[in-house]
């Protein structure tokens, strides 16, 4: 027999960010409409206990938010039909041309060989540009994301736009709950 945990308990961000999924899911299904998604939502983010998620989606098929304390064995994802692997974003190292994946090794080691040497006094301090001139050249032949991994950069902004959505959403919930 399985403990249910207490719905007194207080979530984490995880948890909201999991409710809302499943809410969009909902909303994707046509079970709720814009503005319901909208208050719903609103809710999720000033939710702080199991119970007030639980009352949200009292109504509501599954899915509903998953909670990173429950056993695994407690929570069975449905099967996800096999998919073709996504395709890797054109920067990725697997597509570099040689010549880029020697100058994306040898920049981080041409730093350290120019800290060694200027610290135990065997070269002068300019031989750092050495790697700066290794890395200013290679920007200059491949372009800005020859290093850069670029979806990694638009995916954390994308999650940053995401959270600051989601509090301003909490934030006016609340204020309309305190009127």
């Amino acid at each position: 027999m399985t403990e249910v945990p207490s719905p007194q308990l207080r979530i984490s961000d995880q948890n909201r960010e999991t409710a809302l999924s499943a809410l969009g899911e909902h909303m994707s299904a046509g079970r709720l409409d814009i503005d319901e998604y909208g208050e719903r939502s609103a809710r999720i983010t000033a939710a702080k206990t199991r119970g007030e998620l639980g009352e949200i989606f009292a109504d509501l098929p599954a899915p509903h938010p998953r909670y990173e304390d429950v056993p695994q064995a407690a929570v069975v994802p449905p099967p996800e039909p096999a998919a073709a692997p996504a395709p890797k974003p054109s920067g990725a190292p697997d597509n570099w041309s040689p010549p880029q994946r020697f100058l994306a090794a040898i920049v981080p080691l041409a730093f350290i060989a120019a800290i060694a040497l200027i610290a135990t006094h065997t070269l002068a301090w300019p031989i750092i540009f050495v790697p700066i001139g290794l890395a200013v050249f290679g920007k200059s032949m491949w372009g800005h994301d020859w290093n850069h991994d670029q979806h990694h950069r638009d995916r954390r902004e994308r999650h940053l736009r995401d959270r600051e959505r989601r509090r301003e959403l909490r934030d006016s919930y609340r204020r309309e709950m305190g009127r």
